[in-house]
């Protein structure tokens, strides 16, 4: 199979080839030519997550240098759960962050360092990631790049906008992680990236790549969970969900419409913002205006201007059609607040204040509906504003814990690009 930017100015390429480039040629974002169908798809007679993963993304991989790979790059990327948990009859949560930094990246970015290691070793070369984030991105990359062969990673967070947590997961490496304080917000971060990858010099002498989700490695995998949970529910209920999804820089939404592409038992898909209402303003008005993004209690979805938004306008060019498949729905933090008590009061569950952007989605426009509600990082993570909120302290998983107890090494830089390589 090959891959096209969404700019249509660049060549077709492998997957392999889109993972190690990151950002097309002509700054588009890698798309599949076509969607495999999960038709022959026997989910009955699979054993395990990663047995899952690697049967809907072997079509991706068919004739690339991956391929023979791709089984034991499941095996090493998914070795935590994925607990559909059911609060209500057909009410559930998909609980993504039970793998090593609490966060639903952890697929993306497993899957991603796997890969890049060993297409690395093949071609017996070096590589530079630089990674922008607005919390869970970047604890999740270092995670996964710490200490891989040939690798060095570059992590850039806004200051002021992480919670202390997310700082301390995204500064606690060194080794082979460099992570840099950018004086500006997560947008500012993403720019510096994009405009690192056009400086063409920089880009070849540095041996630049992404793993953002603009990349294509970070995308495939999270098409993976769509695809199982909603296999789960269907059994379960005897009818395909809707999913409300956190959204900030639509990747993980995109990769809800990939499965949807090939034909994961899914209803609809609904994403829900913050403050943040990009989105939900272009499909009122029809037209697309990005924005400088405002601070919200939900940080990881601080974006003004996401990214993934060209692979779904490849998907869905026109606005009406787009209309007919995105809605979306703005949650502000007083209404965040409220969700994340409610929930507690009523069921127990703890929420973080992503998840109950989903959630208060969900009782809004989907009460009668059956729904999964996917639920991107585990409450512990922000445990100054949950906290206060439910009236007791959150349980630290292990793997966070570890994390915090360590020392903090980070840099401090301005908004150019430039500074990055001048250490």
């Amino acid at each position: 199979m090959n891959f096209v930017s969404t700019r249509k100015q660049s060549a077709a390429v492998s997957a392999s080839e889109a993972i190690m480039q990151g950002l097309a040629p002509d700054g588009g974002l890698y798309i599949p030519e076509s969607f495999p169908s999960l038709g022959n798809l026997n989910i009955h007679e699979i054993s395990s997550y990663p047995e899952l993963a690697f049967e809907v993304l072997a079509p991706f991989f068919e004739d690339d240098v991956l391929k023979e790979d791709l089984a034991e790059i499941c095996i090493e990327a998914f070795n935590f759960p994925v607990p559909l948990v059911q609060l209500k009859e057909k009410q559930t949560v998909l609980e993504l962050y039970h793998g090593p930094t609490a966060a639903f990246k952890d697929f993306g970015a497993r899957f991603l360092a796997c890969s890049m290691e060993k297409l690395l070793e093949k071609q017996q070369r070096k590589l530079t990631i630089l990674v922008a984030t607005s919390g869970d991105t970047g604890g999740a990359v270092a995670a996964a790049f710490a200490n891989r062969k040939g690798i060095d990673v570059k992590v850039l967070f806004p200051k002021g906008r992480v919670s202390a947590r997310q700082k301390k997961q995204l500064t606690c490496w060194g080794g082979n992680i460099q992570a840099y304080e950018v004086e500006g917000s997560f947008d500012d971060c993403q720019k510096m990236v994009k405009d690192a990858f056009m400086d063409t010099k920089l880009k070849k002498e540095w041996g630049l790549s992404s793993a953002n989700s603009i990349n294509l490695g970070r995308l495939l995998p999270q098409s993976v969970y769509y695809v199982y949970a909603s296999h789960l529910f269907q059994q379960s209920f005897q009818e395909k969900p809707t999913f409300i999804i956190p959204s900030g820089n639509v990747g993980n939404s995109c990769g809800a419409y990939w499965a949807f592409s090939m034909g994961a038992p899914i209803a609809r898909i609904a994403l829900a913002v913050n403050a943040n209402k990009t989105i939900p303003d272009y499909l009122e008005s029809g037209e697309y205006k990005i924005r400088k993004s405002v601070p919200t209690l939900a940080n990881a979805m601080d974006v003004g201007a996401p990214s993934n938004m060209e692979r779904l306008f490849a998907l869905y060019g026109d606005i009406d059609t787009f209309r007919k498949q995105v809605s979306a729905w703005s949650v502000d933090d007083e209404t965040i607040k409220r969700t994340i008590q409610e929930v507690h009061s009523e069921n127990g569950y703890i929420m973080c204040p992503h998840t109950a952007t989903a959630e208060r989605v969900r009782r809004d426009h989907f009460n009668d509906t059956g729904t999964i509600v996917v639920s991107t990082a585990h409450p512990a993570k922000f445990d100054t504003i949950v906290e206060p909120l439910i009236g007791k302290e959150i349980p630290v998983p292990e793997s966070l814990a570890q994390l915090l107890d360590k020392p903090s090494i980070y840099k401090s830089v301005g908004c150019d690009y430039r500074e990055l390589f001048r250490d």
